[in-house]
């Protein structure tokens, strides 16, 4: 790259000197590597004489070429620049279904706009798939629900949250102020596909309370199952953050010792996060933990 940009120097210069001046140069390193240049391609590429030079045949064909090179490594680094400062690149990031609703899209939103250059992917699924998307490298950085038990990851605890129990208006259980597991013995339930957190957590409370939970219907997506609950098939047992979204339903806390979830970033551990991955996750920390929780935070949040 140097004898490209000591050759194209002399040539628009057609002087040593000149060009050497021009690049900030001693005459002997230019004359010396345009000497390697022509050595290596097998002819003269100036014709020298002492007012000056001129370009061969040889570097005629030769200067268009370098040019052209020259300009398009000066715009390669600037892009790898621009990544470098964030002014483009991408970003893969994943969440559960429930963080997708509240608390991803107030630090995507924080974030693109620090960052409007830099395009990011979602994936939204469960903790189990987020972690075989992050060991693959499918997805550099995620939102799940700790603990996660795998040793390539690296986590991060952000804060923790109630389950509470959602439903319609007219549930029989929709004018209690609280209700323990065990009331939730005889309830039709409506419950999330497997892979969600929120399916093993609702069995283990109800299998640690002696039953199992007696389900109207199951398989479905966080918004299915809000949808199923506000028409008045069931109730369900949803991340307060969620419940805090909805309105029209009715939330009902659990009784202490109540239900919680820790909710945490995680990434893998033997590879160093992309700016991007870090920058986002500033966000993320600032959003949590300095800036308040996006929207009204629900009750029984702790931030970590």
């Amino acid at each position: 790259m140097h004898q490209l940009r000591y050759f194209v120097a002399v040539a628009e210069e057609r002087h040593f000197t000149r060009a050497a001046a021009r690049l900030g140069v001693a005459q002997p390193s230019v004359s010396s590597q345009v000497r390697k240049m022509e050595a290596e391609l097998g002819g003269p590429l100036f014709d020298r004489a002492p007012a000056g030079v001129t370009l061969t045949q040889a570097g005629e064909v030769l200067l268009p070429l370098a040019r052209r090179v020259l300009d398009d490594l000066d715009d390669a680094l600037s892009q790898v620049r621009e990544v470098g400062a964030l002014g483009r690149g991408r970003l893969a990031v994943g969440a559960t279904p429930s963080l997708s609703t509240g608390l991803l899209p107030a630090a995507l939103a924080r974030f693109h706009r620090a960052h409007p250059g830099v395009a990011v992917s979602l994936f939204e699924e469960g903790s189990g798939g987020l972690v075989e998307r992050l060991e693959s490298g499918q997805v550099e950085l995620a939102l799940v629900i700790l603990p996660l038990h795998q040793s390539r990851l690296r986590t991060r605890e952000l804060a923790s949250e109630e389950l509470v129990l959602v439903t319609a208006a007219d549930h029989p259980l929709a004018g209690r102020t609280g209700v323990s597991v065990e009331d939730l013995r005889n309830v039709a339930l409506v419950m999330f596909r497997e892979g969600y957190d929120l399916r093993t957590a609702t069995f283990a409370a109800c299998n640690q309370a002696g039953f199992d939970p007696m389900l109207v219907t199951e398989g479905g997506e966080m918004d299915g199952v809000l949808a199923m609950v506000g028409a008045g098939m069931g109730a369900a047992v949803v991340p307060s953050i969620v419940a805090a979204t909805r309105p029209e339903l009715r939330t009902i806390r659990f009784h202490p010792p109540r239900l919680r979830r820790t909710i945490g970033l995680a990434r893998r551990d033997d590879r160093a996060p992309s700016r991007a991955a870090t920058a986002f996750e500033a966000e993320v920390e600032t959003l949590v933990r300095d800036g308040g929780w996006p929207g009204v935070a629900p009750a029984g949040l702790v931030v970590l």
